[in-house]
């Protein structure tokens, strides 16, 4: 334990810092490790949990700004330079629409999905990662996501959820890709980011998956051995022959964090490699959004929310300001719902208009489900047929109001 003071859960106040729990955190409702304490409600949800605490005094809180909105404009960041220094980064600009794109994208997924398919059951069977293979994947992928990357995290938000580590690295690839392509990162670090993104959980499939799938609170002993998945990842994948030091990074530092209280070296701010500062992102991101055994998916506006919040406490300012930039409070795939009282999915975003995506109805004002496809544009629809204003009131839960995502066809 480090320079923690402990405390007993009767003890705590608003305001205090919890850095560690007499328990281990991944089972508990706490998204991430470390907890500023803001309402009573979080006392008696520790106290249902825990007797006592770890607090970290000297970490204080300042305001929290969440109105997302004044954030979403065109990036002008000048520390990017800084921060990915020898690289010459370039604007990408959307080359086709979302339309046009779609195809295109679903052929590169099902391309990354079968590789990642037979390369996983491979790994399962005791045998190397295919490195050459996942290189040739992921370049559909890659040349999607620079053109448009509507499609590709449509297609990222549709996916099943029997198979978590798979569907998880699949979306934390598609993730890494957006943001690096926000950042304006070279193709080469573009393929870094895809490859480091798909194998970062790998050595999970080295542990037991009872264990894994397991929906009760986990000993320090069983959490021990789950953080495990770090090294073993690391092993699979120099055994397959990876030699690229930034992918071998984003594998061995994604469960890093920014104020130092990640694992497995507890390093902190720019000791973290850089793409591993990206990994640790699109790994919270997308698992937050998903459903787990132990957790309902959380609506894209308001995750989006929470890792704002997490800005210089578990990840770099920089970088999350520019993933929000990359997918938006309402990435395509986000179930939502507007001011007439209906029900749609977004199916692409404006870059400099997120608030006014295109898409497509699923449900009526009385939440009855819509028969023909019907696609509206708030960028050229802003009022309904009664003269009221037409705008998105609500971001909602994947399943909200009995909606199969996965069964959803553009």
């Amino acid at each position: 334990m480090k320079n923690y003071r402990k405390v007993s859960v009767a003890d705590l106040t608003v305001g205090m810092y919890v850095s560690e729990l007499d328990r281990p955190w991944l089972e508990s409702p706490f998204l991430v490790q470390g907890l500023f304490i803001e309402t009573n409600k979080d006392i008696a949800q520790l106290s249902k949990l825990c007797a006592y605490v770890y607090v970290d005094d000297k970490i204080t809180r300042g305001p929290v700004k969440t109105n997302l909105a004044v954030d979403l404009g065109d990036s002008n960041n000048n520390n990017l330079e800084k921060i990915f220094a020898g690289k010459k980064l370039k604007k990408f600009t959307d080359s086709v629409s979302w339309k046009e794109e779609f195809p295109k994208a679903k052929e590169a997924l099902a391309t990354l999905s079968t590789c990642l398919d037979s390369i996983f059951s491979r790994k399962e069977k005791g045998g190397a990662l295919e490195i050459v293979k996942i290189k040739q994947a992921v370049e559909p992928m890659i040349d999607s996501v620079s053109r448009n990357p509507d499609a590709c995290i449509w297609l990222a938000r549709m996916k099943q959820e029997d198979n978590y580590i798979y569907e998880h690295s699949l979306g934390a690839s598609i993730w890494a890709v957006a943001l690096g392509r926000q950042l304006g990162l070279p193709k080469r670090d573009l393929r870094t980011l895809a490859i480091g993104g798909l194998l970062f959980d790998v050595g999970k499939l080295d542990l037991d998956r009872e264990l894994l799938k397991s929906n009760r609170r986990l000993t320090v002993e069983e959490f021990e051995t789950v953080k495990t998945h770090v090294q073993l990842s690391v092993d699979a994948i120099k055994d397959g022959g990876m030699i690229n030091q930034d992918v071998i990074d984003m594998v061995a530092h994604h469960h890093e964090r920014h104020n130092g209280q990640g694992y497995p070296q507890g390093l902190s701010g720019d000791a973290i490699p850089v793409f591993a500062r990206i990994a640790a992102i699109v790994d919270c991101y997308d698992a937050i959004t998903s459903h787990r055994l132990y957790a309902k998916a959380m609506p894209p506006s308001l995750a989006i929310k929470k890792l704002y919040e997490w800005k210089n406490i578990d990840f770099q300012e920089e970088l999350i300001e520019e993933f929000i930039q990359a997918i938006g409070i309402y990435p395509a795939g986000t179930l939502v719902e507007l001011s007439s009282g209906e029900v749609a999915i977004v199916v692409a975003e404006y870059r400099s208009r997120r608030l006014r995506p295109q898409l497509m109805l699923l449900l009526d004002g009385d939440k009855q489900p819509i028969d023909d496809i019907c696609y509206i544009d708030l960028l050229e629809k802003t009022h309904t047929e009664d003269g009221k204003v037409l705008e998105i009131v609500n971001s909602l839960e994947p399943d909200a109001y009995g909606i199969d995502m996965t069964a959803i066809e553009l």
